[in-house]
């Protein structure tokens, strides 16, 4: 037990994890600065129903996690992961002028799910490449690090859309042109920071992971993570329903941005620490406590009808995130082939798509019929499934060998 502590003590995080969170850092304070203000442009300048808002969110997420399924395997096949980074990112930084252009819903939507492929296409070769150069003594140190620095850029961008909304009087289409600078900097940052040359790459023969005889290289404490993901993932839905939920309170349009803000301030100051807590706990724990957080946001969202009782409520629902999403990363990678670590977070990812695509859509159709309350309490009920299941979800190999 001494000699794992000091070895824990002693080891450090990469750099390459620390570049890929400055990417994450700059990329989400340019999609965050869009994505405060887009559920608003959507539904009071644009004129979409909140049913449409939810298939909209459903469909762009789950795209996003539904695309990974592809370029895990593929950044397995080619044994280096920076040329999907660049691909992925590189798209997501083209869309960002189309959302200040569009006069139509149809152009946010093609640019909204433009963004989210680009963001399929990154997720799984960035998780293995954090993966493949972690010590597995602090991986799940590394990991709450680069959901940090991403959670950061998630707080910054919506803070940098107050004062611009404040600054250019509520212009919308002016303050969603500043979300182009910062994506361009996170491309030039993974085009510069990161070096791939000291890695000798793991080439192997493409095999697609829908295929039974790839599937089955998965031990069932694999799979068990794959359902408590996919479970948990149709009783959460787009934050877009945080930010629609407090301009019912009347809350000014300069000021909503601050939904997301306090949201990834929450997620950001807890995703590091919690990360590196379940290195020395046991995840499921931590990750139980997650899920009943989720369920208490969605009790004080469905139930206050404040400003006040919303904003703890999004806090809360912050906290949720950062216990629940470096963990489960984590969990995905402790429980996954080394070999195979691309396709395996392709595979959650799959499956997680499918459930925010039916829980979004869901949300929106409840919030359209029956009101905002009744779409949180349903997602309060609903976190009860994966909670049970966390129950049989494996323990970390670091405890076992402690």
């Amino acid at each position: 037990m001494t000699a794992n502590l000091t070895s824990t003590n002693r080891a450090t995080i990469p750099r390459t994890v620390w570049a890929l969170g400055f990417v994450s850092l700059f990329m989400d304070l340019s999609s965050e600065l869009v994505h405060a203000l887009l559920p608003v442009f959507l539904v009071t300048t644009l004129g979409m129903s909140v049913t449409a808002l939810g298939m909209l969110e459903g469909a762009a997420e789950a795209a996003a996690l539904i695309v990974k399924v592809f370029s895990g395997p593929i950044s397995d096949y080619l044994g280096r992961r920076k040329g999907l980074l660049l691909l992925g990112y590189g798209l997501a930084a083209l869309t960002k002028p189309l959302f200040p252009l569009a006069t139509t819903p149809a152009l946010v939507v093609t640019a909204r799910l433009l963004d989210r492929v680009g963001k399929g296409i990154r997720g799984a070769p960035r998780d293995a490449l954090v993966a493949d150069v972690a010590p597995p003594e602090i991986r799940g140190a590394c990991f709450g690090l680069r959901q940090s620095m991403d959670t950061i850029g998630a707080f910054l961008g919506p803070s940098l859309a107050i004062v611009l909304m404040f600054w250019f009087a509520d212009h919308i289409r002016t303050v969603l042109w500043f979300a182009v600078v910062p994506a361009l900097v996170a491309v030039g940052l993974i085009a510069f920071g990161i070096d791939e040359s000291g890695q000798a790459p793991a080439h192997r023969a493409f095999r697609s992971p829908l295929h039974w005889r790839a599937l089955r290289e998965f031990s069932p404490g694999y799979w068990l993570i794959v359902g408590v993901g996919a479970t948990f993932t149709m009783a959460r839905f787009s934050e877009a329903f945080l930010v629609l939920r407090a301009q019912q309170t009347g809350l000014s349009l300069a000021w909503i941005p601050g939904v997301m803000v306090v949201m990834s301030l929450a997620y950001s100051l807890s995703a590091y620490p919690i990360g590196k807590l379940s290195d020395r706990l046991d995840r499921r724990l931590l990750l139980a406590l997650g899920m009943a957080l989720l369920s208490a946001a969605d009790l004080l969202l469905g139930m206050g009808q404040s400003v006040m009782s919303v904003f703890v409520g999004v806090a809360v629902w912050g906290l949720h995130m950062g216990f629940t999403q470096g963990i489960l990363a984590a969990m995905v990678s402790e429980t996954a082939p080394s070999t195979l670590r691309g396709t395996a977070f392709g595979v959650f990812n799959l499956a997680c798509g499918l459930g925010v695509l039916l829980a979004s859509a869901l949300a929106g159709w409840l919030w359209d019929h029956f009101g905002a309350s009744t779409t949180f309490l349903a997602g309060a009920a609903l976190v009860m499934v994966p909670l049970l299941l966390c129950r049989y979800a494996p323990r970390q190999a670091a405890l076992r060998a402690g």
